[in-house]
């Protein structure tokens, strides 16, 4: 992948920008467990940026066909976000920074994220990053969430751009295929896992923390 020709950024949200996936894992757990069942990292791991399509047949062949998935998803949401109004969330290292280099030197920026777009809008607003954004795209607004490469391919369209000109940035393995397939140059900042043999012959790069992406960039610019 060419730097030089990277003229697009698009960002994963949770675990990416915000330090929300740990969350994530702690509520879908504790809802599971209000309807008696014991879920366990891993399983919550393994359906990160899934959409529903994907995670309702993975967990179900885990748990039996018996389990509430709607219900224990619209609880774990409820759960969240009350401890979201009461505490927060932490912004992760690095965000500011490199959204402030990509929009001083003139990079159309996108968001591609599974969660629902009044959710997403609401807490970038939160941190006050939505207006560095040229699109908004969730998951909510494509027919096949992440893994498949929709969203991206949707995302890029939006910024006006082919998928190849555009560096996608993600936390998670579910993300990354979405996004290799798409087209785009993946990068990866590892949240709550580290690339994986299988994910590593995707990714364009790999940086502990966004701001440290900025390098990526800049190497494409040196002439």
């Amino acid at each position: 992948m060419n730097e030089k020709h990277i003229k697009g950024a698009i960002f994963d949200m949770d675990g990416l920008m915000l330090d929300t996936e740990k969350l994530l894992v702690r509520f879908w757990r504790e809802a599971a467990a209000r309807f008696g069942y014991e879920m366990s990292v891993q399983d919550v791991l393994d359906i990160r940026s899934l959409s529903s399509r994907y995670s309702i047949p993975k967990l179900k062949g885990i748990f039996g066909e018996e389990f509430p998935f709607q219900d224990v998803r619209a609880l774990r949401i409820e759960l969240m976000n009350a401890y979201i109004d009461e505490h927060g969330f932490e912004v992760k290292r690095g965000l500011f920074e490199l959204l402030g280099y990509l929009r001083e030197n003139g990079y159309l920026i996108a968001v591609a994220t599974a969660t629902a777009r009044d959710r997403a809008e609401r807490y970038l607003s939160r941190i006050n990053a939505l207006g560095y954004f040229n699109a908004v795209i969730c998951g909510d607004m494509v027919t096949n969430g992440k893994p498949d490469p929709d969203i991206y391919l949707t995302a890029a369209a939006e910024l006006g751009l082919p998928p190849e000109e555009c560096a996608a940035f993600e936390d998670s393995p579910n993300g990354i295929r979405s996004a290799s397939s798409a087209g785009c140059a993946t990068i990866m900042i590892p949240d709550l896992t580290q690339p994986e043999e299988d994910i590593i012959p995707l990714l364009s790069a790999v940086y502990p923390s966004l701001d440290e992406a900025i390098a990526f960039f800049e190497r494409g610019n040196v002439q």
